[in-house]
């Protein structure tokens, strides 16, 4: 019996297909607190549709999750975002996206392995959503710098106040970064980059 052909080829869109000229792929993970901005950063910067795997918040995270200063939230990620960004001819980069809350960190393992460095966005109004975060990243042996992702009523801090609070060391960049925008968070990605590659040339 016949059946009438269907375009159904396995592969990807034309359009998301990566450049021939592409040699390299690099894995980078987007970290942060809990509604830092880290879904608004890939979906900013991707240039394929991003996966996301936000879910409407529920009566199942009050009492768990820290809404303090994110209270007007009403979705969140629950696995993780992905995204692709192409930096040069031959540089791709493969952006994932963990969740925030803590209830969702036994994750993270999986979403880093792999990975050369992180991307770890903060919000200066609420610094203390960074902390377990950046020891994480420390436990896991982690390469990142910190991107402050400037929301509009936030106040502007020194870099240096910044790096005390964190506890962070001299060698460990610190960008602005406004994840609403393509070509910061593209900047902030290429600071990362730049980071990694700097690293490597330490001997």
């Amino acid at each position: 019996m016949g059946f009438p052909a269907s375009d159904t080829r396995a592969g990807p869109a034309k359009r998301d297909a990566l450049p021939a000229s592409t040699s390299a792929a690099v894995k980078v993970v987007i970290v942060g607190g809990f509604g830092v901005g880290k879904t608004t950063l890939v979906e900013a910067v991707s240039e394929i549709r991003p996966l996301t795997t936000e879910e409407t918040m529920t009566q199942a995270g009050v009492g768990v999750d820290d809404t303090v200063g994110v209270e007007n939230k009403t979705v969140t990620t629950v696995a993780m975002d992905f995204g692709r960004i192409t930096l040069n001819k031959e540089l791709v980069l493969y952006l994932f996206g963990t969740p925030g809350q803590e209830r969702f960190w036994f994750l993270w393992k999986g979403l880093f392995e792999g990975a050369l460095g992180a991307v770890v966005l903060i919000d200066t109004r609420r610094l203390e959503a960074s902390f377990d975060v950046l020891g994480r990243l420390e436990e896991l042996d982690m390469r990142f710098i910190v991107a402050i992702n400037r929301f509009p009523d936030s106040s502007p801090h020194p870099v240096d106040e910044i790096r005390a609070a964190l506890d962070l060391p001299e060698s460990v960049p610190i960008v602005e970064c406004d994840a609403r925008d393509r070509a910061s968070s593209r900047d902030t990605l290429m600071a990362l980059m730049r980071y990694l590659y700097t690293l490597s040339t330490v001997t």
